[in-house]
């Protein structure tokens, strides 16, 4: 199918609905369902753009700014754990700072992230979901992979207009030098490649078997190991550096430097805020904490439950939030600065370390399912004056909206790239009016690169089905209704049947604009390239120390295929426990 026949496709499918074909023209390009939506409610969107752009007039004219934005999101939290305080008594732990941040601003009920950090830090950073920027493969140590240079993120869109940007913490969307977050927008950095398993790429780790046969420096010499390059030697913990200037790692690679990141990070951040503060310069700041350590080596002493999470979340990202609100108080600076804080996806309730605290709460599900406990996550924000005090909003809302909703905030809507789909919906009205003034209602949640699931209102249907003869015979089995089923345990058959051809329609206009704007492919490359202070093992990455001439092949060919790894087509994900 051709181009114009695709876009004739969506326009017909529009107009059958009973909608006009002009609610196609706007500036960038957004999933055909967003156009279903806008054509039944673009009049009345316009009208509250118009109000709440001179809301926002007025607050510029009053700090002589565009507001300033402060995303802090960290790991692995099921809906509930932050922000309910009924449940915080259940799993052992209190967040009083980000409680009060709630209660002084807005509680969402309903964010959905992707499924994994490393796709929804994408999502975030680009607008778009992962499947669209190749960025659905969570990094480990050594990828070879990363965030393509052709991707355009909230930190190149605001510096556009004269943004100060900042990324402090751990970035986790790749290890090849064009996905360094200074080479991707930010003016400073201060980043991991990787996750917190980094905490157990470390001799402590390898000596309490949490790790086994990283660390060769401690072990015997095994009389038979004939291949000295399978193991890994070296790699970069965590770097720092500048937006065209230069890239070092900071500090090694040891326990003691990964347990020194988090208050690095929160020290930059606090001194990023003043500075600009100061020098009267919007700023917009990404602080991903670390969090924890998979290594129990810190004191018990923290919260109730003893257990990593909780203990991150009370004693390390909780007094940072409080921080951070401080700061802006006594800068004078709260009423012009938005702060936005959440989890990147759900608990790791599959395959997580001993001792580690993750538990499902209302959702069934975790990380890396397409069930609402993987996708639907804690989140929060604050800004005083603007958003009022108090608030649970039922509005959905995705993390790909931050995107755009940033970008509106900070007038840079016409900095949003037009050649490409960019998923997230601008979200100003709900922050600033408050419930019911969502501008979504759907998610396409992914897989892998295999679409799980999707939701319209408060339906949602699994496409990858626990009803795979049902699905063959093309009677899906699998429709939930969310508010009645919110573990997802009792699929409805006869019911709901009518809504398969609603939930056909929309999968078939999402995948006919896939087409005239196909998804972007994973990039490989050589990992830690261009880091100034790097060791002798970090460089022979690029260089193996083996003669190439005893090799039939060249050494580094399989970089090329490493996009064929480790998806299977044929899989089949797990659908939570």
């Amino acid at each position: 199918m051709n181009t114009k026949r695709i876009v004739h496709s969506l326009m017909v499918s529009a107009m059958a609905a009973g909608l006009s074909a002009t609610a196609f023209a706007q500036g960038f390009v957004q999933d055909a369902e967003y156009y279903v939506l806008k054509a039944q409610h673009g009049d009345k969107w316009a009208a509250e753009d118009r109000e709440l752009n001179k809301r926002l007039a007025e607050l510029e004219r009053r700090f002589g700014t565009p507001p300033n934005i402060i995303h802090i999101m960290w790991d692995d939290t099921a809906f509930g754990d932050i922000g309910m305080p009924a449940i915080q008594k259940v799993r052992g732990f209190e967040t009083p700072q980000m409680n009060k941040l709630a209660e002084e601003g807005i509680l969402f009920s309903r964010m959905y992230t992707e499924v994994g950090c490393t796709p929804s830090r994408a999502a975030a950073a680009t607008g778009r979901m992962a499947i669209r920027s190749g960025m659905y493969n969570i990094g480990m140590l050594l990828e070879m992979h990363g965030m393509g240079d052709e991707e355009v993120t909230i930190a190149e869109v605001l510096s556009e207009k004269g943004y100060a940007t900042a990324f402090h913490g751990k970035w986790h969307l790749g290890d090849i030098e064009e996905s360094y977050p200074h080479n991707q927008g930010f003016d400073e950095a201060f980043f991991t490649g990787y996750n917190q398993i980094l905490s157990l790429n470390t001799v402590e780790a390898e000596q309490g078997n949490a790790s086994m046969g990283l660390q060769q420096s401690i072990l015997p010499d095994d009389p038979y190991e004939l291949d000295d390059t399978f193991i890994t030697k070296d790699w970069i913990q965590i770097a720092e550096g500048t937006k065209g200037g230069d890239t070092r790692q900071w500090r090694n690679n040891t326990l003691e430097t990964y347990e020194a990141i988090d208050p690095e990070a929160q020290k930059r951040t606090l001194e990023f805020i003043e500075r600009n503060a100061k020098a009267g310069k919007p700023f917009y700041i990404a602080n991903w904490p670390m969090m924890s350590s998979f290594l129990p080596i810190r004191p018990k002493n923290c919260s109730v439950a003893r257990s990593m999470l909780q203990d991150g979340l009370q004693c390390n990202v909780d007094p940072f939030v409080g921080q951070v609100m401080d700061k802006l108080e006594e800068l004078g600076i709260a009423e012009n600065t938005l702060v936005v804080i959440m989890a990147d996806n759900g608990p790791m309730s599959h395959n997580s370390p001993p001792g580690t605290g993750f538990a499902e709460t209302i959702f069934r599900g975790g990380k890396g399912d397409f069930l609402e406990g993987g996708v639907r996550v804690p989140a929060m924000a604050w800004w005083p004056g603007m958003i009022d005090e108090g608030q649970v909003v039922g509005d959905m809302i995705h993390i790909t909206d931050l995107f755009t909703t940033f970008a509106r905030l900070g007038g840079a809507l016409d900095e949003i790239p037009t050649d490409r789909v960019i998923d997230g919906i601008d979200q100003t009205a709900l922050l600033l009016n408050g419930d019911t003034h969502g501008r979504r209602d759907y998610t396409f949640t992914y897989a892998g690169p295999v679409l799980g699931a999707i939701v319209k209102g408060n339906y949602k249907r699994h496409m990858i089905s626990p009803d795979p003869v049902g699905e063959a015979s093309g009677i899906p089995a699998a429709f939930y209704f969310l508010p009645g089923d919110p573990r997802e345990k009792m699929p409805v058959l006869t019911q709901m049947i009518h809504l398969k051809s609603p939930f056909n329609r929309m999968k078939l206009r999402h995948d006919l604009w896939k087409r005239k704007y196909p998804d972007s492919k994973e990039k490989h490359g050589i990992p830690w390239t261009g880091i100034s202070n790097a060791s002798q093992e970090v460089k022979d990455f690029a260089n193996p120390r083996i003669d190439a001439s005893d090799l039939p092949f060249d050494p580094l060919e399989y970089v090329e295929h490493l996009d064929q790894l480790p998806f299977d087509p044929d899989m089949d994900p797990s659908l939570g426990n």
